[in-house]
Parts: C-alpha cells; structure tokens; sequence
C-alpha cells in the first residue's frame, strides 16, 4: 500500500503532531496481551492501520507507525480481522461497557491466571450438579474455590502463565495444596504410594 494516502488519511484525521497511538496490526509486532490491551484502553482515541497482502511501504512503518501489534503468530491476508479484536478487547475495558464495573477485572489474563469455571441454573443438569460450594452462600469459600479452579485451570492448560513470584500469599498457599493433591493422584495412578 502506498505512503502517500496511509499519511494523507492519518494526518487528516488524527493530526499532523497527534501524539495518540497510531498502531499498524502485522504479525510483526508486538504480542496482543491483556496487559497491553489494558494500557491501550487509557487512550481518548488512536488510528488503527490494517496492510493487506504485503502490507504497507516502509516508509509508514518508520515514519507513521508508532507501535506495530500482533494477534498471534501466524499471518493472514490483511489487516481487518485483528484490528476487530484489538477493538474488542480495548472497547470492553472502557468504563461502562460491560455494565458491571468490575466485571473485566476478575477474568482470564487479568491476574496472571485463566478463569475459573462459571455455572448457572439449574442446580442439576443431566446428573450434573454445580459445585456445592457454590450453592453455599459463604463467600469466603466460594472465593477460595475459585481461587483454586483458576490455578487448576492454568496449570493444565497454560502453566507457563504462572509466574509464583507474583502470586499472593493465599495464592501460593493455594497451589502448594494443588501440587501435593497432584503428586498424590498420579502417585496413586502409576502405583507409587508413599
């Protein structure tokens, strides 16, 4: 795509001396991360530049691009798709879009760890039941359950997440419990009960 419109476009509309993101989406760039997403968020407005094919002249890149983002390593053939979800995930971070205040706070990627398990009515659904915790009214506990189905969650399926300096002492209390509660279960599989 050539300079000149890419630049014509971008200074109309954001300023020649704009000092607001101007973000180029290609798989060259920096991984999409809840983190950024979040600081993006911060922001009263950026431009958004999506290549198509080969993408765009240098020159852009050098002189226009202030940051380059990527969604994930592999290529597509523009840039359309990966700005949406760049917009999705900065749109819901903006006060009032969720309707619940909090409710971007306590989820995947927001503190270090994936999700833990949601469930709704009713109680029983084919001989499945939700947890009783849950349906026990102690909030207490019910927090400590989730706490817990969270680590589970991520050290099953993204335990390079984890990173235990950061974890909170009730956190690391947590997953010493699910390490030993594992080391007695694949003991107790293979036959090696201590």
């Amino acid at each position: 795509m050539k300079p000149e419109p890419i630049f014509a476009a971008v200074e109309e509309v954001m300023g020649a001396e704009s000092s607001d993101p101007i973000i180029l989406l290609s798989p060259q760039g920096e991984l999409l991360t809840q983190e950024k997403a979040q600081t993006l968020s911060q922001f009263k407005r950026m431009a958004i530049l999506c290549g198509r094919y080969e993408g765009i002249d240098e020159r852009v890149r050098e002189h226009l691009i202030t940051q380059e983002i990527s969604i994930g390593d592999y290529v597509l053939s523009g840039g359309e798709l990966p700005a949406l979800i760049l917009m999705e995930a900065i749109t819901r971070l903006l006060p009032g879009a969720l309707g619940d205040p909090k409710g971007a706070i306590d989820e995947s990627f927001s503190n270090g760890l994936l999700e833990y398990p949601h469930y709704t009515r009713p109680a029983e659904f084919r001989g499945w039941k939700v947890p009783d915790v849950l349906l026990s009214g102690n909030h207490k506990e019910i927090d400590r359950w989730r706490r817990k189905q969270a680590l589970l969650r991520t050290l099953r399926n993204r335990p390079e997440m984890i990173d235990v300096g950061k974890l909170d002492t009730r956190t690391k209390t947590i997953l010493a419990e699910i390490l030993v509660e594992l080391e007695v279960e694949n003991n107790e599989k293979t036959g090696n009960i201590k």
